[in-house]
């Protein structure tokens, strides 16, 4: 007879943990026996060589090799192999008590998708974290994860956490290092599940090495991640107001030049605003080459209004639109030609002459670009479609 499925498997990535794993093994298990929940520990060795897969196993966990490295291959390696309904992650560090584990599992069965511990709203022991992290780095990345993806939780990064292994699966995580930690969290609140939050304790790890998270290469790399999957923040919003500055700036100096306290303002300044508004259309179209091309690959849900827009503006619209910007600018350019040569080719006013010249081209760059982004575009939507 088939045994009756598991209902959590106690997740641990481990890479040379050999000093702690022991005690955190052993916690899990003896936490599993006193609460009567049907679990197993799993240790998901990433390549350890100090002899951690046989401490793991006389401790009482199924160790599964992960040859790819990484912190986000080895749990996904260990989900990949998980057994139980739930999966409660948590590192082997000995800096989390797996004590908690059915805390986790209670919210889990209540119906949460994703449990997050929170040391924010927990406890830290003292020496637990590093300064930089608890004041600079954990709190201002959780607080842009909140303000990109709204986010409900406090702390983004803690590495004590429950999920719902089929939801998890749903939602096709792929990061391989530190940020695979922000990514569950993100991908988590874009595909909708249900995210709830508890405290937990961090406690200083009781390894006598340095832990392998590196303080500004994986901030780096968390703060990389928010923004890739935040086209809306990284391309959309400085494009928009880099367009409409730019836009307003050469609307203000079309008449003629504007004086501003003792600076005079004239075609120079108009100069650089058709340089805001062309780097903020391409902001806005890397902003929508990268939804595009996140939701066809995977990374993002399906975008229901990006779904209206496409009824509308197809690669026909797109080359309509640039064709008439070509138009606006090839005339604006050609009055400029005109006036020189009404003066049999000779010396133009370049405050009269540029305050043409410089929206001309800018309209025929923005032209040219918008033919060139209209092809991309369908292109990106071919598999789409």
């Amino acid at each position: 007879m088939e045994s009756p499925p598991l209902l959590v498997s106690v997740l641990m990535p481990c890479l040379n943990e050999a000093e702690t794993l022991e005690r955190c093994v052993r916690r899990a298990v003896d936490t599993l026996a006193a609460s009567g929940l049907a679990g197993e520990v799993l240790v998901a060795d990433n390549g350890s060589t100090d002899g951690s897969q046989e401490i793991a196993r006389r401790a009482g966990a199924r160790v599964v090799s992960v040859p790819e490295r990484g912190y986000g291959a080895a749990l996904l390696g260990g989900i990949a192999a998980a057994k139980g309904r739930h999966v409660v992650m948590g590192d082997a560090d000995d800096s989390y008590d797996f004590g908690e584990v059915p805390a986790f599992v209670a919210r889990l069965e209540e119906g949460y998708d994703l449990v997050m511990g929170s040391r924010m709203r927990g406890r830290i022991e003292p020496g637990a974290m590093p300064p930089l992290h608890r004041w600079l780095g954990n709190p201002v990345l959780s607080f842009l994860g909140r303000l990109f993806f709204r986010v409900p939780i406090s702390d983004f990064h803690c590495g004590l956490r429950g999920f719902r292994r089929e939801a998890i699966d749903r939602i096709g995580l792929r990061t391989t290092g530190m940020e695979f930690a922000s990514e569950m969290v993100v991908k988590a609140t874009l595909f909708g599940l249900r995210i709830g939050e508890i405290p937990v304790t961090l406690r200083k790890d009781g390894r006598s090495r340095p832990p392998h998270l590196r303080t500004w290469r994986d901030g780096w790399r968390h703060l990389r991640f928010l923004l890739m999957y935040s086209p809306r923040w990284l391309y959309l919003w400085p494009g928009l107001f880099l367009v409409l500055l730019g836009t307003g700036l050469l609307a203000w100096l079309a008449p003629g030049p504007r004086h501003v306290g003792a600076a005079t303002l004239d075609v120079h300044a108009m100069l650089g605003a058709a340089v805001m508004v062309l780097t903020g259309v391409e902001a806005l179209t890397f902003a929508v080459f990268a939804k595009v091309f996140a939701i066809t690959e995977g990374f993002l849900p399906e975008d229901p209004r990006l779904a209206r827009a496409f009824r509308i503006v197809t690669l026909e619209t797109g080359l309509a639109a640039s064709t008439l910007l070509l138009l606006a600018g090839t005339g604006l350019c050609a009055s400029v030609v005109s006036d020189w040569a009404d003066s049999v080719f000779n010396y133009l006013d370049y405050s009269v002459s540029m305050r043409k010249m410089i929206p001309g081209a800018l309209l025929l760059v923005l032209g040219a670009h918008g033919l060139l982004a209209s092809f991309f575009l369908s292109i990106l939507g071919l598999k789409r479609r």
